[in-house]
């Protein structure tokens, strides 16, 4: 009580700090770097890794792309290429031509050489850059390439497609907040008591939402996933406190002639019940840490401090807000348009057997469709962005004119011999879908002694340490055939290396489908088990736990399984991120409707006016938490162009629905099944004296 009077007393000094807090937040936020390559949440004691680091500190080649220049006179191509290795950060540019310089006349050179860099009105260029594939340096060298080379030229490789989505998320990020923001507030306003109210709300929470994207500042950068959907996040699921706040000021009121002395009572009785209620979402969030594909502990930690910052708010700043405007909040109340659901909770208690068949029959088809959401999952974030994006163009045209769908690099030992490295390539071009393997030892062909070579033209492909081969395949990163490609080419590689690395997008995406494959089946379990043991704790009873886990984690089955029976696919990360986020976000549902169904046993009602009174007490309060969720991600998931952040928010806008239709139909209806089990296995419940006079529930 001493904390909440403390509030009340600096109202105004509270409102002063959190402005002046925001200012070095938003300068945090701005000067937050953004991340949008995937592979570098890869762990960093992966061969793919450790390859990438060698390749750069031994060759200072980081980034590597493929040109493709369409109907270009070859000497125009030659011009260009001067103007490309011009450019800062360009390291190395290839050509079929990159060799004329020996003296040594082209036809000496092999036929493959020239073919596969030319096709009947294209030409290929390969260009390695000395900085990484989402360095910022890189990125400000590929922008000037496409400058500099216009319309004719396509630019492929992970660093376009990192550039494309910087573009395309900052385009459309401040209008995802804008549409989470317009369509929360109709929401509450729709549902709520007051037409001011919902804009108090944005403010507070819309502050806290500040100081957490500032405070990334201290993590150096955060994944464009985690800047896309933290702020919509942070809004939907903390609204809840805010409500609950809301709500028991305004019953305070009625209690106490001081306003202070009612928000000073309302702010404990919301610290009591917000606690509990956010540890569990903050508990989901953190499961996400867990993850060795270390994306989830950046989305985890940003989220979990987001939570934590809207308790913070909603005790702090809010109720001053609230205090200062009091006035006008009174004045703008209305009556809110869900009405007493007394009745329908009536209703819904009498026909619980129905919704304990449905439940039942729900189970099996959910989990199986559930069980194949990993399976079915896409790993090519270029898959994420439109088909009009010049990345996607690009290596449309790689595909079709040079019949190239990825490529790897490989670093064998400096001091292999020659003729070691030509039998290994040799071996590795009879692989399946290899179109061919690029090294020094290929491009000057058994008739150049690759002494007479000058070390300016050696250095492209070899150093001290190590020899760099690429190889083109025709297979598609992240498909079975090119793990299956990988597997054989390793098999190979060290047979004549056993230090040697196969690195590149496809293999760093192959380690990528094997963590997160695994991370999928932790971050469930670590969820599942660190929510049960929160619910065990504060509804101390031994069998609640599991019937609403159970509810919810059915609710996680619909929502994940339905794409498959849709036949849609989603991004390797969305299974994972749901499936903790829906169960954090939404069993508070389930507690608060638990909370009061427990208290009304234990005051000595039957199981039936218990069962009653907690649903149509929790109706209102569970519909407006659910259609906030809902009204903040659904239109983020309909108006955004990346697949990934759509795809996202339609399932947790969709979860959100699902998850509050269970715990309104199916959550009654086990309390009803499960009554006598719950009262002798839940502390306070076991000798529970019934009371004479009944209320009756068709009240």
């Amino acid at each position: 009580m001493r904390f909440a009077k403390a509030v009340v007393k600096h109202r105004i000094l509270i409102l002063i700090l959190t402005v002046i807090l925001m200012i070095p937040s938003v300068i945090g936020m701005i000067n937050t770097r953004v991340n949008y390559d995937m592979l570098t949440y890869l762990p960093s004691d992966m061969e793919t890794v450790i390859g990438q680091n060698e390749l750069l500190k031994d060759f200072d080649k980081g980034a590597f792309t493929f040109l493709i220049f369409e109907d270009m006179p070859n000497k125009d191509v030659a011009k260009l290429k001067e103007k490309i290795e011009a450019i800062d950060h360009v390291d190395t540019v290839l050509w079929y031509d990159s060799l004329a310089d020996l003296s040594i006349p082209m036809e000496l050179l092999p036929d493959s050489v020239f073919k596969e860099f030319n096709s009947d009105h294209s030409t290929m260029m390969a260009v390695f850059f000395d900085t990484g594939t989402s360095d910022g340096l890189t990125m400000d060298a590929v922008e000037e390439i496409r400058s500099v080379c216009g319309k004719q030229c396509f630019v492929s490789g992970m660093t376009a497609l990192v550039v494309d989505l910087r573009d395309l998320c900052e385009k459309e990020e401040p209008i995802y907040v804008g549409l989470a923001v317009v369509l929360a507030c109709v929401a509450m306003v729709a549902l709520l008591d007051g037409w001011l109210i919902p804009f108090v709300f944005l403010a507070s929470i819309g502050a806290m939402i500040i100081l957490n994207l500032g405070t990334n500042i201290f993590f150096g950068e955060i994944s464009y996933i985690t800047k896309a959907l933290s702020a919509v996040l942070q809004l939907a699921v903390t609204m809840d406190y805010s409500i609950f706040l809301w709500h028991s000021y305004n019953e305070q009121r009625e209690k106490y002639s001081d306003n202070k002395e009612a928000m000073a009572v309302a702010i404990k009785e919301t610290l009591t019940s917000v606690v509990g209620s956010s540890i569990t979402t903050i508990a989901g969030f953190v499961a996400l840490c867990f993850m060795s594909f270390t994306l989830g502990r950046d989305l985890g930690i940003v989220m979990a401090k987001g939570v934590l910052l809207g308790v913070i708010g909603c005790v702090t700043v809010l109720p001053s807000l609230i205090l200062v405007l009091d006035k006008p909040l009174q004045k703008t109340r209305h009556r809110s348009i869900i009405p007493p659901m007394g009745k329908f909770a009536n209703g819904v208690v009498k026909a619980f057997p129905v919704f304990l068949i449905i439940f039942a029959i729900l189970v099996a088809p959910a989990y199986y469709g559930y069980s194949k959401a990993n399976d079915e999952v896409y790993y090519d974030m270029g898959e994420c962005l439109p088909e009009d994006m010049n990345y996607v163009i690009s290596n449309s045209k790689l595909r079709e004119d040079f019949d190239i769908a990825s490529t790897h690099m490989i670093l064998v030992d400096s001091k292999l011999p020659a003729k070691s490295v030509k039998n290994m390539i040799s071996e590795m071009e009879d692989v399946d879908g290899v179109k061919y393997v690029l090294g020094l030892e290929s491009v000057v062909g058994s008739r150049v002694p690759e002494e007479i070579l000058p070390d300016s033209v050696k250095s492209i492909l070899e150093s001290d340490r190590w020899k760099l081969l690429l190889i083109n395949s025709e297979y598609k990163a992240a498909s079975d055939d090119v793990n299956e490609q990988i597997d054989k080419l390793n098999t190979v590689l060290k047979k004549y290396d056993e230090n040697g690395m196969l690195i590149g997008e496809a293999p760093c995406m192959k380690d990528m489908i094997e963590t997160t494959g695994h991370d999928f089946a932790v971050v469930t379990a670590v969820s599942v088990i660190a929510i049960f043991l929160i619910i065990l704790l504060v509804e101390k009873s031994i069998s609640l736990p599991f019937i609403l886990i159970a509810v919810i984690e059915v609710g996680i089955f619909i929502n994940l399984g339905l794409p498959h029976y849709l036949g849609q696919s989603m991004a390797f990360i969305t299974p994972i991120c749901i499936s903790t986020i829906q169960l954090g976000a939404t069993v508070d549902y389930a507690i608060l409707m638990t909370t009061r169904y427990k208290a009304e046993r234990i005051a000595g009602r039957d199981k039936k006016n218990a069962v009653w009174t907690a649903l149509y007490t929790s109706i209102p309060s569970i519909i407006v938490s659910g259609m906030g969720l809902f009204a903040a991600t659904f239109g983020v998931a309909l108006y955004s162009d990346i697949e990934i952040i759509s795809s996202m928010c339609m399932l947790m806008a969709r979860g959100a629905i699902i998850s509050m239709l269970l715990v309104i139909f199916v959550l009654p209806a086990l309390f009803m099944l499960f009554d006598k089990i719950i009262c002798k296995t839940t502390l306070g419940m076991t000798k529970i004296k019934p009371i004479k006079t009944e209320v009756s529930i068709n009240e």
